[in-house]
């Protein structure tokens, strides 16, 4: 599914709706970030039955995004496909906006009112592309594959990147990191949306720019290979590499598929996984939450993995031979001797935290929607727990469902879009109108 069918239907999709909406991550950019900072505090008003600031929704999806495949999936992508998986990995990221942005904009005219707090998400507006039974067996056949792939194995499979990076970086015990990871875990998911909300306000702009400043230095030291690099991107994406050092060498379709695959992994765009943190915003406008949401995924993968693959490049350290977060480090490593690792050890546990907080976010909707909000606290605590079962256990064959279960839910999310895409144009050409 993902090395063929799914891979086009998600670019597919995203050039679909960028055609449809006449460039909007291009014409609408700067509105986008106009809307961005609404409703951003550092101590302002939290999150309540009526949803969050529209900065806090962003936080959370972003917290979801900004995860290891910022720094491991960016490193695998040029491990496979060489430089030119970069030059992809935008192309997929400038296409996913222009789909996150459909997400949200139906996320948000689909939301509704459950026990008297405000949600909404891909198993609405599939219930409204899809009428009767047929539509409600899909939500529910969502919510389960969203649970699994996120709310559990998703979950395991970020801890167990925390627990390995702190071991690597510090040798600090896997039970140790869990341990630690699983009481802060739980005190942040028993306070609720609320608490999900505040701390993904503040943890998300302080772990993105920390991480942008970190690889801007590493490229300022390396000033001079940034032109080579630039061009190392562009040629390699539209001609075969050839092999270097620890690179094996990768033809045009290598460097397509693991750029773009790599990319939407990172961002999620058509997973429909970020319309559900958009619906909770305050705004009440649906266009509006669909600019902010292409927001996120800007910063995701056009920024910071694009300052990951810069400093992978412009070290040298792509064609090594080292594969993933091992990768990574040897590259900050290489400007930073004295703490390259360590720096680059806390920056995959504060990412992976928060995509475990993000996901949870998600995984709770949709076991609300299943059983209800009265069940919230098992659900948490069943979280929390796995939180510990991934930081000790070993989860390669648990990569492979997880990855699988993500493709269960892009389809039918895809194609409600496309079978709604009318409402979205409908509705994207009344607001710009008026504002015009």
């Amino acid at each position: 599914l993902w090395n063929y069918l799914l891979l086009f239907l998600l670019v597919g999709t995203g050039i679909f709706f960028t055609i449809k909406l006449h460039f909007v991550q291009l014409s609408s950019f700067a509105d986008g970030v106009r809307h961005l900072f609404k409703g951003f505090s550092l101590h302002g008003k939290a999150a309540d039955k009526d949803g969050m600031s529209s900065f806090q929704a962003l936080a959370t999806a972003i917290a979801a995004q900004v995860g290891t495949g910022n720094i491991t999936g960016c490193a695998t992508a040029l491990v496979s496909g060489g430089p030119g998986a970069l030059f992809w990995t935008w192309v997929s990221a400038f296409f996913g906006m222009a789909t996150i942005y459909a997400e949200a904009v139906l996320a948000q005219t689909y939301r509704t009112t459950v026990d008297g707090q405000v949600t909404g998400g891909p198993v609405y507006y599939i219930r409204a592309a899809f009428k009767g039974k047929f539509g409600k067996f899909l939500a529910i056949f969502f919510s389960v594959a969203l649970i699994l792939a996120l709310g559990f194995m998703g979950n395991m499979v970020q801890s167990n990147s925390i627990a390995g990076a702190l071991a690597a970086g510090f040798g600090i015990s896997p039970w140790v990191s869990g341990v630690v990871m699983t009481v802060t875990t739980g005190l942040v998911l028993l306070g609720g949306v609320k608490r999900i909300g505040a701390v993904a306000e503040k943890l998300v702009p302080f772990m993105c720019i920390s991480y942008i400043v970190a690889s801007l230095t590493v490229l300022g030291i390396y000033v001079d290979q940034i032109p080579a690099a630039f061009s190392l991107i562009f040629s390699s994406a539209f001609n075969p590499v050839a092999a270097t050092g620890g690179f094996a060498g990768a033809a045009i379709m290598m460097a397509m598929r693991y750029g773009v695959a790599r990319g939407i992994f990172s961002n999620e765009a058509g997973l429909g996984t970020a319309g559900i943190a958009q619906a909770a915003g305050q705004t009440r406008n649906a266009v509006e939450s669909g600019l902010v949401g292409m927001m996120g995924t800007f910063i995701d993968t056009i920024v910071v993995c694009t300052m990951t693959g810069l400093v992978l490049i412009v070290t040298g350290t792509w064609s090594s031979g080292l594969k993933g977060a091992a990768l990574s480090s040897a590259a900050f490593t290489a400007a930073f001797p004295s703490f390259g690792a360590q720096f680059l050890a806390v920056a995959l546990a504060i990412f992976a935290y928060t995509t475990i907080l993000g996901w949870a976010y998600y995984g709770e909707k949709c076991w609300e929607y299943l059983l209800g909000t009265s069940v919230e606290v098992p659900y948490r605590a069943l979280w929390t727990i796995f939180v510990l079962v991934g930081a000790v256990t070993q989860l390669d064959f648990v990569w492979l469902v997880a990855d699988t279960l993500n493709a269960f839910m892009a389809l039918p999310n895809l194609v409600s879009l496309l079978l709604l895409s009318p409402v979205i144009v409908k509705l994207t050409n009344a607001y710009f109108a008026k504002a015009a």
